[in-house]
């Protein structure tokens, strides 16, 4: 009879326990890979998302946070910014998380040479997820005498590189070059084959380079291979400067499995071009925000602030949410791993407030558009903790003085 009563009594216990540690309630969810645009509640468990669903009783969570109010999506994933090597890199929790942005892939910065110590340096003292797209550059993006250096493009080295650190480097990265021809790319691919991931590319198309964007984007590019920079017109002639229409050229890569990245940064966002491309219906693939430290504060490279001028030219929310997301998790073949709310998947979230008014946003020439939209981050969680709490909606007020807990 004693053992009947302890077990029923263990058994009480243990059903009043919270199931939950974290449960956002009455959010906007906004999860493209699932097709969720609702009202949801979402319940974290350790680091998991444990539910996505209507109601889900506050009673069952240790810590209630209330999101009426508030976007809920997926942790933003950022396809090219600045950590390490580049001289205008920033640290990633200092940027990142405030931003909504749970994972961010440094954008060439390391070399087969320097990656080992960006591992030890950058990728793990950061709470921010940080993956890699290695340079073809041994020594990384550290100038131009060493990103024109022909003799440092070393395909087997970069992948042999990759394939001992297939957890954190996702792709590969060709960028700067400033030679004539095709080097640098042929051998980035080349790794790319070897190593089975994809390239990104940022290289110049000027005359004297011997490069144009048709070469490069239907013979040199293959399926799955991203152009950054998309709307630049210095490394991609996306328009036709005669007749402002986008080039067939374009939609034939595009056709072909091709990928166009924002990669907005400090030189490579145009309003003439973006406008007149996404009035013709061609919209990057993934939004980037190619951050450093020459594009975090005026040109205003974030990502919640890219999001905002992609929608000032017509892009909807959810399909703006799904180009930061989904869309890059799958483009560095981290789906359905990143960039859902997938229950079981890591909890990766964030939360914005939508603000009506009038904002000021800018491009790189500094040249101003208004716009009635903001998305402005104010909570993330990141591996399922709270990491930025920008209203404090986590925590209780404080309403009296002295009401302090001393410490001995």
């Amino acid at each position: 009879m004693r053992l009947s009563l302890a077990t029923l009594l263990l058994t009480a216990l243990a059903t009043a326990q919270p199931r939950y540690g974290i449960l956002l309630k009455n959010g906007h969810v906004i999860d493209p890979a699932n097709n969720i645009d609702a009202i949801r509640d979402i319940a974290i468990s350790t680091n998991k998302i444990a539910r996505v669903a209507v109601n889900i009783p506050a009673a069952q969570a240790r810590k209630t946070i209330d999101a009426t109010g508030l976007y809920v999506t997926p942790g933003l994933i950022d396809l090219h910014a600045h950590v390490f090597g580049y001289d205008g890199s920033l640290f990633p929790d200092d940027t990142a998380l405030l931003a909504g942005t749970t994972t961010i892939v440094d954008a060439g910065g390391s070399g087969w040479r320097t990656f080992d110590a960006m591992l030890e340096k950058i990728i793990k003292p950061s709470q921010t997820r940080v993956l890699a797209l290695i340079n073809i550059v041994g020594h990384g993006m550290i100038g131009a005498k060493f990103e024109d250096d022909v003799n440092d493009m070393d395909s087997e080295r970069t992948a042999a590189k990759i394939a001992q650190h297939r957890a954190h480097i996702v792709g590969i990265k060709t960028a700067h070059f400033g030679g004539h021809g095709w080097t640098a790319i042929d051998r980035a691919v080349a790794a790319g084959k070897i190593a089975s991931v994809p390239v990104m590319v940022d290289d110049k198309i000027f005359t004297n380079t011997g490069r144009t964007s048709r070469e490069k984007l239907l013979d040199k590019m293959r399926p799955g291979d991203i152009h950054t920079h998309m709307f630049n017109d210095r490394q991609l002639e996306v328009l036709n400067r005669f007749t402002g229409k986008v080039e067939p050229y374009m939609i034939e890569a595009r056709r072909r499995g091709v990928l166009f990245d924002l990669g907005h940064g400090g030189g490579s966002f145009l309003w003439p071009v973006a406008a007149k491309a996404l009035a013709q219906g061609f919209a990057p693939d993934t939004i980037s925000t190619d951050l450093h430290s020459s594009s975090i504060l005026i040109p205003g490279s974030d990502m919640p602030n890219c999001i905002s001028k992609m929608m000032a030219l017509g892009m909807t929310l959810v399909d703006a949410i799904a180009r930061s997301t989904v869309a890059p998790a799958k483009a560095i073949k981290r789906y359905p791993e990143l960039g859902t709310l997938t229950e079981g998947q890591t909890a990766d979230i964030a939360l914005f407030h939508l603000r009506t008014g009038t904002f000021s946003y800018h491009d790189a020439w500094q040249k101003k558009r208004l716009a009635s939209k903001k998305l402005e981050a104010v909570m993330t969680i990141r591996d399922g903790k709270l990491v930025f709490d920008q209203e404090g909606r986590a925590y209780p007020e404080w309403t009296k003085a002295g009401e302090y807990e001393v410490i001995p």
